[in-house]
């Protein structure tokens, strides 16, 4: 695509829908002139290059890409009108988009689309408090079971919901302890699991299949929280070396709330997340009136089933037109994932193969974790280490871009017994291969990682 090409018609696009209402004086209060926004623009760009390049391959840290040329056309042509997608007053077209964007999100993970809840949020952090608040609602008085892995969020988010959350103990390659679990269910004080599959750590997936037999003999609820890692359901069961065990992807549909990220693997600007419920009949824990809204149509407006008023109705826009290119199939943003699983899945072979670099555990999507081989192999040397690496390789003329993860005593033990647990933990090195451009850069980014090592 031609972004340049693009961004013009969509300018024009938008003046010729203008025109259409006639002409009108604009206030001379907004006056801008040009050679007045020159200099404060070339301040402003030269201040945007305090980034790290995200686009580039090099950079494997954390979860940050560019979004697709056709979802930055897609924002910033409706960002020209700028729709409120809380209500349908405020952005009749693009709610509409969202309705189907949201429907086909809604399919992917094998919900009925003619009878489910759901909307866009501007984050994975407000949809999984969205699924919370509808377990709070449903299961008052009981708690939330999560992974110790998981993120952070759900933790906070029972906190501003004034419920209590029970970590769960993870197994050795990170995903939820089944007997832990169950020790945890027995005690009749929970009302929700939450499992994951992507935890944004080590991209573990949490088995979702195991897992709804237990839930349901103890009667609560699953919600996944499948903000990094969703999109991978388009992997499950595919051939070739990208193809991941069916089960816990195919049991999605059995959960009872689902939160994912399209600003993640859906190649959106931020902030688009999503949330669905396999219910349609939670939406009456969302009612509520407003005497100056809801009043142009008798139809749902989306703002009567969010906890959000104001959302933009561009990133709705932008997740429409991504899907209608690059739909969420196996043949369409399958592809995408799939160069990431494939890359990460060479560097992990690579690593186990390097005399100076070993892999804390294998990838189970597109998150490689790694540490230096040290002498002594001791927690501190690892961690001093890894330190050096990320430090050093952001340097020079042939920088990588790397991120670190913090692995606890008890967990870096049960990988890697020989290490000498001198320390609390450590941090290992951790690489995010989310851009399919990863695939033809692997290689590089593992000699740049070595000779970093090597020369430590």
């Amino acid at each position: 695509m031609d972004l340049e090409h693009w961004l013009g018609r969509a300018a024009q696009a938008i003046q010729e829908w203008a025109d259409t209402f006639g002409p009108y004086r604009p206030h001379p209060s907004l006056d801008v002139p040009d050679d007045r926004f020159a200099p404060v623009f070339a301040e402003f760009t030269a201040r945007l290059r305090d980034n790290y390049p995200f686009f580039h391959p090099h950079y494997a840290g954390q979860m940050l890409k560019p979004p697709h040329p056709a979802a930055v056309v897609g924002h910033l042509t409706a960002m020209l009108v700028n729709p409120n997608n809380h209500a349908l007053d405020g952005g009749p077209a693009t709610a509409a988009m969202e309705r189907e964007a949201v429907t086909r999100l809604a399919a992917m993970f094998g919900y009925d689309p003619h009878a489910h809840l759901g909307h866009l949020t501007t984050s994975g952090t407000v949809a999984n408090l969205e699924a919370l608040f509808v377990a709070r609602e449903l299961h008052p008085g009981r708690g939330v079971a999560h992974s110790a892995d998981a993120h952070y969020t759900h933790g906070r988010m029972c906190h501003v919901l004034g419920m209590p959350s029970r970590p769960v103990r993870t197994d050795a390659a990170g995903r939820m302890d089944l007997d832990a679990l169950e020790g945890v269910l027995c005690t009749g004080e929970v009302g929700t699991v939450v499992l994951t599959t992507g935890t944004t750590g080590l991209g573990a997936v949490d088995p979702v299949h195991e897992v709804l037999p237990i839930a349901e003999r103890y009667g609560v609820r699953v919600h996944v929280d499948a903000a990094y890692g969703g999109f991978f359901t388009l992997l499950a069961g595919a051939d070739g070396p990208e193809g991941l065990p069916p089960e816990p992807w195919r049991a999605l549909a059995r959960a009872d709330s689902i939160v994912v990220d399209p600003h993640k693997h859906g190649l959106q600007p931020y902030g688009c997340g999503a949330v669905l419920f396999r219910d349609p009949g939670v939406g009456r824990f969302y009612l509520h009136d407003s005497p100056y809204t809801y009043f142009t149509s008798d139809e749902l407006h989306l703002g009567e089933i969010s906890l959000e008023c104001s959302r933009a109705g561009a990133a709705a826009a932008a997740l429409w037109l991504t899907f209608r290119l690059l739909p969420p199939t196996p043949d369409g943003l399958g592809k995408v994932l799939a160069a990431g699983r494939r890359a990460a899945l060479h560097w992990a072979g690579l690593i186990e193969e390097s005399d100076v670099l070993e892999l804390y555990q294998r990838p189970e999507l597109d998150i490689v974790t790694y540490f230096p081989a040290t002498d002594p192999a001791a927690l501190t040397a690892v961690d001093a280490a890894s330190a050096r690496v990320l430090t050093e390789g952001m340097t020079g003329t042939d920088p990588v871009f790397l991120s670190t993860l913090r692995a606890g005593r008890e967990a870096f033990a049960a990988r890697h017994p020989k290490v000498t647990a001198d320390a609390d933990g450590a941090r290992i090195l951790r690489s995010v291969l989310m851009k399919p451009e990863s695939e033809d850069h692997v290689e590089q980014l593992h000699e740049r990682v070595t000779r970093l090592v090597r020369t430590g």
